[in-house]
Parts: C-alpha cells; sequence; structure tokens
C-alpha cells in the first residue's frame, strides 16, 4: 500500500511539474503577441514610460496612422502574393525531392544526400546575399517580385528532410503493385505518394509561408533601391521614425499587429493539419 502510494504521489508531482513548464512555456510565447497588440493601442509616452501592461487609455488611431502613412495596402500585397507563391512552389519542389530521394535510384544519391544533409548544419545567412543579387540582377529580375520568390524559395534542406522521412515510411509494395499496373515513376508520385503525404505537405506550407511572410533581411536588401518590392516585415521597422526622426514606437507596434494578424489566422485554420503532420510524421519517421 505505501509503495502504491509512493507511486500516485510521484505520479502526481510529475503531472504538476509537466503542467506547470508547459504553462510557463506558453506565458514566454504569448507574452511578445499580446504586448504588441496592446502596445499598439497605447500612446507613445506611455509605451516608453512602461507604466502599465494594460492601455490607460485606448488608441485605436494608431491603426490608421500606420496604414495611412506607409502604403500598407501596397505592401500586404506584396507580402500575400510572395507568401503564397512560395507556399505553394515549396510543396511542388520539396515534395518531388523527397520522393527522389527516398524512393528513386540515380548516380550520385548518396553523395548528394550527404551533401543536402551536410548543408543543413551551416548557417550561411548573409553571406548569400550578395552572389545571389549580383545573380539576379545578371539575368535582370532583381527589381520585380519573381527574383525575390526564387531568393526565398531556397533553403528547404528540413522540408524535404520531413518529407522523406514520411516517404520512407509508406510500403514500397505500393510502388511495386503501380509499376506492375504500368504507372510511370511520376504517376506512381501524383497518384500514390502524393495523396499520402497530405499531412506532412501541410507543415511544409506552414513553414514556408510563415518564413516567406516573416523574412526582414532578404526583402529589404532586395527593396533598397526597389521600394515598390516592400512587405509589411520591412515596411513596419520604416515606422519607427516620423518625418522629424522621432521615435514612434506605437505607430511601429501598430504596423506589427496588423502584419502578426495575418499569420495568426493562417495557423488557426491549419492548426490542426499542422499538429496531424507533425504528429504523423512522427509515427512513420
Amino acid at each position: 500500500m505505501k509503495l502504491k502510494h509512493s507511486q500516485k504521489t510521484a505520479d502526481l508531482a510529475v503531472e504538476i511539474v509537466s503542467y506547470a513548464f508547459v504553462t510557463i512555456m506558453v506565458l514566454f510565447t504569448l507574452y511578445p503577441i499580446v504586448y504588441t497588440l496592446l502596445g499598439a493601442f497605447k500612446s507613445n509616452a506611455e509605451l516608453t514610460l512602461g507604466n502599465s501592461f494594460l492601455p490607460q487609455e485606448w488608441h485605436p488611431e494608431n491603426f490608421y496612422t500606420a496604414f495611412v502613412r506607409s502604403n500598407f495596402l501596397q505592401y500586404f500585397i506584396n507580402s500575400a502574393v510572395i507568401s503564397v507563391t512560395v507556399m505553394i512552389f515549396a510543396v511542388i519542389t520539396t515534395s518531388l525531392a523527397g520522393y527522389v530521394f527516398a524512393r528513386r535510384d540515380f548516380v550520385g544519391k548518396k553523395f548528394w544526400l550527404g551533401l543536402y544533409t551536410t548543408l543543413m548544419f551551416i548557417a550561411l545567412g548573409s553571406v548569400t546575399l550578395y552572389p545571389t543579387y549580383t545573380l539576379l540582377a545578371s539575368i535582370r529580375i532583381n527589381k520585380i517580385l519573381l527574383g525575390l520568390i526564387l531568393t526565398l524559395l531556397g533553403a528547404q534542406i528540413s522540408n524535404v528532410m520531413l518529407v522523406r522521412g514520411f516517404v520512407n515510411g509508406i510500403p514500397k509494395e505500393l510502388d511495386e503493385a503501380a509499376t506492375i499496373d504500368g504507372c510511370t515513376p511520376f504517376r506512381i508520385y501524383w497518384s500514390i505518394i502524393f495523396p499520402l503525404i497530405r499531412p506532412i505537405l501541410a507543415v511544409v506550407a506552414l513553414f514556408s509561408f510563415r518564413t516567406a511572410w516573416n523574412d526582414y533581411i532578404t526583402t529589404l536588401v532586395f527593396s533598397i533601391s526597389m521600394p515598390s518590392l516592400r512587405t509589411l516585415t520591412v515596411a513596419v521597422v520604416q515606422l519607427r521614425y516620423s518625418a522629424n526622426a522621432a521615435a514612434e514606437w506605437h505607430i511601429m507596434l501598430a504596423g506589427a499587429a496588423i502584419s502578426i494578424i495575418p499569420i495568426l489566422i493562417v495557423y488557426l485554420f491549419c492548426h490542426k493539419q499542422f499538429i496531424g503532420g507533425l504528429t504523423a510524421g512522427a509515427v512513420k519517421g
């Protein structure tokens, strides 16, 4: 009896610690978002002093000022076009690459797979911006959205590995049966593999959309000479200073809140597929 009582006590303690840890992590994650949304309704003086968490006086006009001053409609369209296009092409390219690495045999497969995997652990970051910009300038697509889309479409290594691991969990007997029936490799991919890997593709779609939407450095470099290419993320930073060079944090936070809302909406609609994809990938991987 004492042993059972001690075991129950230990289980209860573990459960309490687990809930406490998860609660703390959720609070740390949500605090910046809540602070941004509430700070967007404060005056600049109140926000700078930081005396209260909730606004003492609500200023919804901050959103109007941010939207009008920075031409947010155009930048929102740019962000939406870039993010959606990157998401679509990321799903197509990563599913094809993951299928090929998992199912097809070709010369140098182990070498390219090893090289591809190695690049996951090398953070090149801004080092590649200049050569990438120079390359796109040489073919004259550095001043249109297509150049920025192609740049952000790169670095899909992690997503390819996710898809490859998921495809490896699908029985190869399905491929063999389809081959006997006369299916080509592409037909096997499109008719069998693609429908079965939709859960992990939902994860890839959300990851790629979020990365493209939140990108700052790459978009800033490409839009220095072409302000019309700016996205919401770059435009938000421009709101920090007014015409007289005074810091206007309340307007900047209002712009940040505007840029956060779309990605929150996307996640609210896709969170079931996102969690399901990660869970299924963990089981199949």
